[in-house]
């Protein structure tokens, strides 16, 4: 018994010396020898980051097989299935395309920083589609779409005048998110993602609120975040407007029956105006000369209000805001020191550097907020001038920038029932 217990201790000493003696640092040799750098790889990442692409090819492929080829929308629910299950709760939501936006920006003025393959990727992958098929990725393949879509029910009607006001805050957005990236602010649509709460089952409050706020307007509108707020979306509108191939609702004639206007979910079935009352040629004309004159105007309003807008928009970099507490301390010495600015000091930073970096920051805010305020005003522009135009159609055809894909229209058109192209 006496042994037992001579042994236990023994044992019990042994394993608290080696705790002990691996709590102390390790010896620094006089001879220069240099410990080695020990890495640790996440198990398999490169691997899922492989799947990843490939499954975005895969579904990308399958999407534009089922709008050009098969014209049918079971493949196009079938792909929206599995990408919620697997781009969405399965893999997070991330890497995703629309937030990929911000690492490409900052890759582009940031030779440090390091832009992994597979964000790249999905950068492309979806842009090089939309220039081929159109928005292919917006139907099925983007989990935030795709979710919208299953729960949709009914899609009433939004007035065209506000559906248009409302669809420029995807390039709003799509502006001050490349402005806090090129300015290495913060990434504004990953901090704002009203889906990645839902699909991790966690996050902020808020936003999660917001995200099933945005699912119940889904089940009674078409897609409210992919038309009003998607910033890729509006990037892909750019490259499926001149896209080599265009959906079409029916490659037999069109026997104009509103069928596939009325179950638009987007509203992206032009209707025909052979109909209506032409307006005057010189009418028209003039309209035309007045936006022509308009959107130079709203453009440079764009950079002066941007330009006001940049020392509070700057406030946003942690360098600036940074600045601004040493500033107050060093003015008044007596209060109490933030941690902030303990930490600077701390660090051996100068405030003439710090001084230095702020200069350039507001001077980035400057520059990447003129181009952005003028690209505001452009869109602004160019909406005002096509909600006047009156292009002459004596059928309805879809539109490729704001069509998603979804196929809805292939099965209500009377025409193309029991017609595979």
């Amino acid at each position: 018994m006496m042994k037992r217990k001579l042994l236990l201790f023994a044992a019990l000493g042994l394993q608290t010396l080696a705790h002990a003696v691996s709590r102390f640092p390790k010896p620094d040799f006089e001879s220069g020898y240099q410990y080695p750098e020990v890495s640790y790889a996440i198990p398999h990442e490169h691997l899922w980051n492989v799947v990843d692409v490939v499954l975005l090819v895969v579904l990308l492929g399958v999407v534009a097989w089922a709008v050009y080829k098969n014209r049918t929308r079971v493949p196009i629910i079938i792909t929206s299935v599995i990408s919620i299950a697997y781009f969405g709760f399965f893999r997070g939501g991330c890497v995703c395309s629309i937030g990929s936006i911000q690492n490409v920006a900052l890759a582009m003025v940031d030779e440090n920083y390091h832009l992994p393959w597979v964000v790249l990727m999905f950068f492309l992958i979806p842009i090089i589609f939309a220039f081929f098929f159109g928005r292919v990725f917006c139907a099925g393949v983007c989990p935030f779409g795709a979710l919208q879509e299953l729960v949709n029910v009914k899609s009433f009607r939004i007035s065209k005048p506000i559906a248009k006001t409302l669809s420029v805050i995807p390039w709003i957005y799509l502006c001050f998110a490349l402005l806090f990236a090129l300015t290495h602010s913060r990434f504004i649509i990953c901090q704002f993602d009203p889906f990645i709460g839902i699909f991790r089952l966690g996050g902020d409050t808020g936003l999660i609120f917001f995200g099933v706020a945005l699912l119940l307007m889904s089940v009674f509108t078409g897609r409210p975040f992919c038309r009003f707020l998607c910033p890729y979306g509006a990037l892909l509108s750019l490259f499926s407007s001149v896209s080599i191939r265009k959906p079409q609702i029916t490659q037999n004639q069109c026997v104009n029956c509103q069928l596939c206007h009325q179950s638009c979910p987007v509203d992206a079935v032009l209707p025909p105006y052979q109909n209506k009352v032409e307006e005057e040629r010189m009418k028209s004309v003039w309209r035309v000369l007045r936006y022509v004159v308009v959107v130079p105007c709203l453009m440079l309003l764009g950079v002066f209000l941007m330009r006001l807008s940049a020392p509070r928009l700057s406030v946003a970099n942690k360098e600036v805001r940074l600045y601004q507490l040493v500033m107050q301390q060093e003015a008044n010495p007596d209060q109490p020191m933030p941690a902030e600015v303990e930490a600077f000091y701390a660090q051996g930073r100068t405030v003439e550097e710090l001084t230095a970096t702020n200069e350039k920051i507001q001077k980035d805010f400057l520059f990447y907020g003129s181009i952005a305020g003028a690209v505001i005003g452009w869109v602004i522009g160019v909406n005002l001038i096509r909600l006047t135009l009156r292009r002459t159609r004596k059928e309805y055809s879809i539109d490729a920038r704001h069509c998603v894909a979804c196929g809805k229209c292939f099965s209500y058109c009377p025409s193309t029932k029991g017609v595979k192209s």
